[in-house]
């Protein structure tokens, strides 16, 4: 004889394992038994039971000691073994082989979430814009399922209705929202209304009750219970038997049992059945006569003399019918084992909470804690409230129960001690009915302490305390800390940070930014730097479980890495750019993380971070400049970005050498053969004659291209066959196709400020060129707001902070609005490795007390027309004067013909002529305007000396436009001191002085900053304006700047300060004691036209630096 195996035995071999009563009692559950394996000499399922959680069922076979098959198994359920869950497992495997075409319960549960899922849209499609408002009806039971009744309720839709009782009125005088539908069903409810059910409903009474609810169904707006489900839809008819069951009390009791089953079945003629699961209801077929079954279900529960009596006349009258046993419960089955006290602990959605103990009163959705507490005697649950001894099985079954009073008595103390008290059925708004015999603690806070504490003392007591892996107060602790780092693309990261929880690694990402999106102070450092280290935080998985973590673990995180969470869209990581590596390096902390992956980003986090104090290197062999020592490290820092591929900003203050620096780098790269490709620089109008000569003069070795003007057109071929090209923001958009025909070595915005606001055409166009490597030089980075930040490392490390929203919300507002000092010193730390930035303070010891630096400008259109018309015109007119009169005698129109020209210089508008009011140029001015603001930014005290007061009126006018506050010193001013109090006290930091009247006899050492707006031709004089500032007092370095017109006037001037400065004295100075000593030739010199431009050969020129 072959053995038999688990995956060919028949029902005949479980009746010899396991006896006709455990598959009797079996066959209920055979349906519902899940994750089905089966082996020849193994099985192994699951098979939900009375318990929260479903019962583990295994069975294997075993060959014993005389050679016989014996079945060994094992099941999770109080029984232990050989129970009716594993009988019904391997029912389930016999009934699968019979039919191999069965559906699975995986597919049955996939059924069954798409049709929850099809009933959440259809509600919502159901719910059009013009609803008006209807009746709907709602079946309402009593808990004995005898009883039954519709609660009628009038609304738009059915989940959002008030209650309504008006039949009698409506059948007289419907209103407008009831139809003759409604009419169709309201009689006869009414004619029934007598029917008592004991529901705070109408009744469902025998006599009318099937065609109420045949009604009910073809309307459409039937549904049960209440109106959160789908409205019930018409089934077909299906059979049913009369049978008999035993009740709590030990009673019988008629029942129906519908083929295929259904939840409810309504006792009316014909009796009606629901099917809650497939959301259906229809009659019922029942054998027999119609009158006498209708009659059957009116009896009141039987004892057993009322059973014997109910039976003799069924027999007599209706044979056919099944009868009730005399005594029915001495054939069943008697539980008497010992008490089991289980608490199952439980979290449900509520609509809202009246006050209760530590509860006050909540009128929107929550969630509610609570417990349930059973007695379980073996496989039967009853519950404290429930007192009786018979019960009826979820199977269908009924027992006889032998409880234990007392036992049950002490069980019910120590739950009262742990805090507990029964809930009453008011107090929760739930979906549906409200939970029956229910405990709960005094507050949601209590909770935190049972789970602590409380359980183990429970369980010290004899209760069993149960509950999902997602109860909201089961708090979980982390075991280990860990991150990992991998490279994505293009510079990027992924940081894949995670937690050790019971083994298992959880990613922490989710867990943040959920913990972010609930509280809010994580958002704001200034409520981070409140939260205690040692404050307990709870992170919260998808599954709802509940991890506690101390504060202190989670606030660098916080701190560090909030923006990465902005806009998080799920997954596990978080992605982060190298140029971030620094703040990676902050994590990176061996004591509470075990950090892997990519050891170069670390590395260079702490090159980064070391970058600021690079040493120097030697200057390019080509350099003829001798850079200072903080100029030398400036170069160091500019071949350091380019080595690790980097972009930053060079903000050194004004007049530290930012141009020189710069220019030393580019010869250094074209030294090492790095400058294969040109450097394209972009820069003011007003700067690009300072940069030609500066290149000239410092490195000569660099071909400059200067693309001004509008013979540029014609040489933007020529762009690779140099080493520098110069273009100017006016210019950048409307070249850009042309500019982007080419890529570059190294792209340079001077003075970046310039492209501040992000969106405008110069800094849009800045975006698409391509470069290896970016570069910004500026004095103010930051001038008005961190917007301007943002929009220079934009084109600088894109990404890098983010968007611009992004910036703003994380960064912008903190730092600006609420002063946010952590986040502040954040983005400090994140930007600095990318900007260096040295005051004059800084590096005051390596200058010497002053420093005069020219400053050149081009005249540009309609001004350098105007002073060609000016130099031409007086030229003649000198010349004939002196023809004339003599030299001796022609100092007048000399005079007047050099002041017009000077005043051509500073601004047209000084020139009394019809001709120069119609020109808008004011090349000199807009230098000085570009100048003041950033001075004054980077906290400088400036003095601006002009021999015109007209120029200064013309100066005013424009400080007033942008905001800038002045002092002003004149000859016709009368009090002279409030100025100069103003000045000197800090109160303005400008001072607009008239070389005449402020030339000598002043202290204003609070300034640091002189500015010539106009080349005195006396040197002597020039110097004893600086010297206002540049005196025994003065306790900064003073920088003297001297603005000047490139090949004009002004610039002859500024060459004979040092080759006659005798004779322009007795020239121009306004003692006519002087005698003039030179001739008609340097006349000559002085009304010389201007140089024509070249765009590509430097021009030697006058722009240098004293020390």
């Amino acid at each position: 004889m072959l053995p038999i195996s688990l995956d060919s035995c028949t029902e005949k071999h479980l009746l010899g394992w396991l006896g006709q009563r455990e598959l009797d009692k079996a066959r209920a559950y055979v349906d519902v038994v899940g994750d089905l394996e089966v082996e020849p000499d193994f099985i192994r399922a699951v098979i939900p039971g009375s318990a929260r959680k479903p019962y583990l069922a295994i069975a294997k076979l075993v060959t014993g000691k005389q050679g016989t098959q014996v079945l060994v198994s094992s099941c999770t359920c109080p029984v232990g073994s050989h129970c009716k869950h594993v009988a019904a497992m391997l029912l389930r495997a016999v009934e699968e082989r019979a039919t191999p075409d069965r559906v699975s319960p995986g597919v049955l549960s996939w059924v069954e979430d798409l049709r929850r899922a099809s009933i959440a849209v259809a509600k919502k499609k159901a719910r059009p814009a013009g609803a008006r408002q209807q009746l709907f009806y709602m079946l309402k039971w009593t808990p004995d399922q005898r009883h039954f009744g519709i609660e009628i309720a009038k609304g738009k839709f059915p989940d959002s209705t008030e209650e309504w009782w008006n039949i009698e009125r409506a059948l007289v005088s419907p209103p407008q929202f009831v139809t003759e539908e409604d009419l169709g069903i309201l009689r006869p409810l009414w004619a029934d209304r007598l029917h008592e059910t004991g529901l705070r409903a109408f009744g469902l009474g025998p006599k009318h009750g099937a065609e109420v609810l045949e009604r009910l169904v073809a309307s459409g707006r039937f549904y049960p219970d209440s109106g959160d489900d789908l409205p019930l839809g018409e089934g077909e008819p299906r059979p049913a038997e009369v049978g008999w069951r035993v009740d709590v009390r030990g009673l019988q009791r008629p029942l129906l049992a519908a083929r295929p089953a259904a939840a409810l079945i309504v006792p009316v003629q014909p009796p009606w059945y629901i099917d809650l699961a497939e959301g259906e209801a229809g009659p019922l077929e029942v054998a027999g006569n119609p009158a006498v079954i209708s009659r059957l279900f009116s009896l009141p529960p039987l004892s057993a003399k009322e059973a014997a009596v109910v039976a003799k006349t069924l027999a007599e009258l209706a044979p056919e019918l099944p009868k009730p046993s005399e005594d029915a419960t001495v054939h069943l089955r008697v539980v008497d084992v010992p008490l089991r006290p289980i608490l199952m602990l439980d979290t449900v959605p509520t609509h809202g909470n009246r006050a209760w103990r530590g509860y006050g009163s909540s009128f929107t959705g929550d969630f509610f804690d609570l417990a349930r507490p059973v007695f379980r005697y073996a496989d039967v649950d009853i519950r404290p409230d429930e007192h009786h001894e018979f019960v009826t099985l979820p199977e269908g079954e009924t027992v006889h129960l032998k409880r234990r009073a007392e036992t049950e008595s002490a069980a019910l103390q120590a739950l009262t001690a742990a805090g507990f008290e029964r809930i009453p059925s008011h107090t929760l708004d739930t979906f549906g009915r409200p939970p029956e015999g229910v405990f709960g603690l005094a507050s949601e806070q209590a909770w935190t302490v049972f789970m602590e504490h409380g359980r183990d003392a429970l369980r010290g007591a004899g209760w069993q305390v149960e509950f999902p892996e997602d109860f909201r107060h089961h708090l979980l602790s982390v075991d280990g800390w860990e991150a990992n780092l991998v490279e994505s693309d293009n510079g990027w990261f992924d940081l894949d940070m995670g937690i050790i929880v019971d083994g298992e690694r959880l990613a922490l990402a989710p867990l943040l930014a959920s913990l972010f999106r609930r509280d809010g102070r994580w958002l704001e450092s200034a409520l981070i730097d409140a939260i205690a280290d040692d404050e307990p935080i709870e992170l919260q998985t998808p599954q709802r479980q509940r991890i506690r973590v101390p504060a202190s673990r989670i606030k660098p995180l916080a701190t560090t890495l909030i923006d990465l969470f902005d806009g998080f869209g799920g997954g596990e990581t978080l992605r982060v750019s190298r140029f971030d590596a620094p703040r990676l390096a902050e994590l990176n902390d061996t004591s509470r993380w075990q950090f892997k992956g990519q050891g170069d980003i670390l590395a260079l986090a702490d090159q980064l971070r070391a970058a600021q104090g690079i040493t120097s290197i030697e200057s390019p062999a080509g350099l003829r400049l001798e850079l200072r020592p903080y100029q030398k490290e400036g170069l160091a820092w500019l071949q350091f970005l380019r080595e690790q591929n980097l972009s930053g900003i060079l903000a050194d203050d004004m007049g530290l050498g930012k141009t020189a620096q710069t220019l030393a780098h580019l010869l250094l790269e074209k030294e090492a053969g790095r400058l294969d490709k040109p450097a394209l620089i972009v820069l003011p109008t007003s700067l690009i004659f300072n940069w030609k000569h500066e290149a000239a003069r410092f490195a000569p070795g660099l071909s400059v291209l200067s693309l001004h003007g509008p013979e540029r057109k014609n040489r933007f071929e020529e762009i690779p066959g140099h080493d520098v090209v110069l273009t100017t923001y006016p210019l950048l958009w409307r070249d850009a196709d042309e500019l982007m025909q080419h890529s570059y070595h190294l792209l340079i915005l001077d003075e970046a400020q310039t492209v501040k606001n992000a969106q405008s055409r110069g800094a849009e166009a800045v975006r698409k060129i391509d470069t290896r490597h970016r570069l910004c030089l500026t004095g103010t980075p930051l001038e008005n707001h961190l917007g301007e930040l943002w929009s220079q490392f934009d084109f600088l490390l894109p990404g890098f902070l983010g968007g611009g929203r992004q910036f703003a919300r994380h960064w912008r507002t903190p730092i600006e609005k609420q002063n946010d000092s952590r986040r502040r010193d954040l983005l400090a730390r994140r930007i600095r490795p990318f900007i260096l930035r040295r005051k004059k303070e800084d590096v005051a010891q390596e200058l010497p007390p002053k420093t005069i630096i020219i400053r050149s400008v081009e005249l540009e259109g309609a001004q350098r027309d105007l002073y060609e018309t000016v130099r031409a015109a007086m030229d003649v007119k000198v010349r004939d004067e002196i023809a004339s009169k003599g030299f001796s005698r022609s100092q007048i129109v000399i005079l007047d013909a050099l002041l017009k020209l000077r005043q051509v210089c500073c601004d047209p508008r000084l020139v009394k002529a019809n001709s120069a009011r119609k020109v808008k140029e004011r090349a000199k001015l807009d230098l000085l305007m570009a100048m003041l603001p950033e001075l004054v930014d980077e906290g400088r005290r400036i003095l601006v000396f002009s021999q015109f007061t007209s120029m200064l009126a013309l100066i005013q006018d424009e400080l007033a436009a942008i905001g800038l506050d002045y002092a002003l010193l004149t000859g016709s001013t009368t009090d002279r001191e409030d100025p100069i109090r103003r000045f000197q006290a800090g109160d303005v930091p400008i001072f607009l002085i008239s070389l005449k009247a402020g030339g000598v006899g002043l202290n204003l050492t609070a300034a640091d900053t002189v500015i010539h707006y106009d080349p005195w031709w006396n040197p002597a004089v020039e110097n004893q304006a600086t010297d206002r500032a540049h005196r025994l007092g003065q306790d900064k370095p003073v920088f003297v700047y001297k603005l000047i017109v490139s090949g004009s006037i002004e610039e002859k001037i500024l060459a004979l300060q040092e080759k006659k400065a005798e004779l322009a004295a007795g020239i121009l100075s306004e003692d006519r004691g002087v005698d003039l000593k030179f001739g008609t030739d340097d006349l000559a010199a002085l009304f010389e036209p201007l140089p024509s431009r070249v765009a590509s050969a430097p021009l030697s020129g006058p722009g240098r630096r004293k020390g």
